[in-house]
């Protein structure tokens, strides 16, 4: 991940997202943004001076008028009154409600939206986007609960709560009471007490400024690209899981044979089949091959072995389809109206409304995500029953775990009621709330995308998919173990990556200290289970078996 990320010499990439959310790079702005934000900072300042074609006394929509269904009920007299209306803004909608969103979340929103306004659409002053800037290089982290965005007009109270802390008012003193809330060093105190810990003086802001930094897609889309670049990593570590688990079912070759997956002609479905088929490499459980008769017949698996190129396939093409979205929208102008100095003279008012604060494209992205992630997990649970039940393992013992005296250890059992739980429990959030709308603002606002929740659902999403997959991995690491065991052979019977796999899960410590070993008795599960996840959710297992494959960290389609 790069260190150090610069804002607006280019599109921003999901890379550059997580490097800042997650991994602190350091944001800086590319030294022609300021020219780029000029022409229409230059015309909204002469508007509110009267000055260029269009003045105080036209209605020109969020400078000298309300918002929404109070637009065109009256224009404001007096100039000041233009900046007055951007800190009344932010302090109205500051009204969220909820747990606080994670410190990733707050960070990638933090950086979309100086993406979003250093496109020079937005009438805002450069002093803007750089006081962003340096907030998140000195970390100062609003706090943003996570209820209150519809998509549409944008995330306006998450980023409210985020521009609260920024600015101040410009009438006397700078009240702590109203400058919202942030985290320093683990602990809440107020926006002014965290700028001021940080040595950064909050912004009285000028004219549009406040709708200019909460009118937009920022928080949907930085929880759906969080969620997606989550998701990348995970479709092809739960390839790695079922290919633990096919070897430990001794399961057949002929369904990823390359012949099967041309034949359909879909590029995801031949990707996930490739990467079976490589992570499968020299086992000798598995039956048959390109070049030899499978030796049992019928040669076929059940669906959740047999069927995964055909399942995750179409995972790895959603998911492809939903980061385009994504890398797009991180450098999308998404606030409204939007002011575009280069339209002709004949039309004086530059600043032209819209509507690309709607948040449709997020709500689908999250969507997309949150089914194809739960597909994941499906067939993941599925295949861990498999392993735990003796009629349908091939011989390995009831519940993975060989006791000295039947029935005295549960064994596996318990970890596949979490995962079906968990998977259960993704059905629910599944649902799209982009069918939803529920309209705002006096009929004005009357269809939203229901974005935000969308975005939050995928995430939780995606943590519970990751603990499944965590579960298979150690379930699967047990049962390759019981099958050298059953079979009398040594490890250099598996395959190189699945071996890798194994040695990894056995080598990774747990908060108890007591690692994930080879179960003889029952342990208290949930330190394993929680380290899986980890494994799971930070890409080392691909890291791992990288050597064996041709996959690669970055998305595939």
């Amino acid at each position: 991940m790069a260190s150090h990320i610069v804002v607006g010499a280019r599109d921003l990439t999901l890379d550059d997202l997580v490097a800042v959310a997650r991994h602190g790079a350091r944001v800086d702005l590319d030294p022609g943004v300021e020219a780029r934000m000029g022409p229409s900072l230059r015309w909204v300042e002469d508007a509110v001076a009267g000055g260029g074609g269009a003045g105080m006394s036209d209605p020109i929509y969020s400078i000298n008028t309300g918002f929404g269904s109070l637009a065109g009920k009256a224009i404001f007299a007096r100039p000041e009154q233009a900046s007055e209306l951007s800190r009344r803004l932010i302090i109205s909608n500051t009204s969220g409600v909820g747990r606080l969103l994670e410190e990733d979340v707050v960070r990638a929103a933090m950086l979309i939206r100086i993406s979003s306004l250093t496109r020079g659409f937005s009438g805002v002053r450069p002093v803007v986007v750089r006081r962003l800037a340096d907030m998140l290089n000195a970390g100062v982290l609003p706090a943003v609960p996570e209820f209150g965005s519809l998509g549409a007009s944008g995330d306006l109270i998450p980023l409210a709560h985020l521009a609260i802390v920024l600015s101040r008012s410009g009438e006397g003193e700078d009240h702590e009471e109203d400058s919202g809330q942030a985290l320093v060093n683990g602990e809440t105190v107020s926006g002014l007490q965290a700028m001021d810990h940080a040595g950064l003086e909050r912004i009285v802001l000028g004219p549009k400024e406040g709708l200019g930094l909460i009118n937009g897609t920022s928080f949907s889309t930085a929880m759906a690209a969080l969620s997606i670049y989550d998701a990348d990593i995970l479709v092809r570590t739960a390839e790695v899981a079922a290919a633990m688990s096919i070897e430990a079912l001794t399961g057949f070759a002929d369904a990823f044979l390359p012949q099967i997956h041309d034949a359909r002609g879909h590029a995801g479905q031949i990707a996930t089949a490739t990467h079976i088929r490589e992570l499968l490499s020299g086992s000798e459980f598995i039956d048959g091959s390109e070049t030899a008769d499978p030796d049992r017949q019928p040669p076929q698996d059940a669906y959740s072995l047999r069927c995964v190129p055909q399942v995750l396939g179409p995972v790895r093409d959603t998911l492809s389809f939903v980061r385009g979205i994504v890398e797009r929208e991180l450098s999308a102008a998404t606030d409204n109206p939007l002011i575009f100095t280069e339209l002709p003279d004949s039309r004086q008012l530059k600043a032209v409304s819209g509507g690309n604060f709607h948040g449709e494209y997020l709500a689908f992205a999250s969507d997309f995500t949150s089914i194809a992630v739960s597909e994941i997990g499906n067939i993941a649970e599925r295949r861990v029953f498999r392993l735990n039940d003796s009629t349908l393992n091939r011989g390995l013992p009831e519940m993975l775990v060989d006791s000295a005296d039947a029935g005295m250890d549960c064994g596996y059992m318990l970890p596949q009621y979490l995962a079906a739980a968990l998977v259960s429990d993704c059905k629910t959030l599944a649902h799209p709330d982009s069918v939803d709308s529920i309209p705002t603002s006096s009929n004005q606002e009357d269809h939203v995308s229901m974005a935000n929740n969308a975005g939050r659902h995928a995430r939780q999403v995606v943590a519970n998919i990751q603990h499944v997959v965590g579960i298979e991995l150690v379930m699967a690491a047990q049962a390759l173990e019981l099958r050298l065991a059953v079979t009398g052979r040594d490890r250099s019977a598996l395959a190189s990556a699945t071996r890798a796999a194994l040695d990894l899960v056995r080598s990774t410590p747990t908060s108890d200290g007591r690692g994930i070993p080879f179960l003889t008795r029952d342990v208290v599960m949930y330190p394993r289970i929680r380290a899986a996840a980890e494994l799971v959710a930070s890409g080392i297992v691909l890291d791992t078996v990288k050597p064996y494959t041709n996959q690669q960290r970055a998305a595939q389609p």
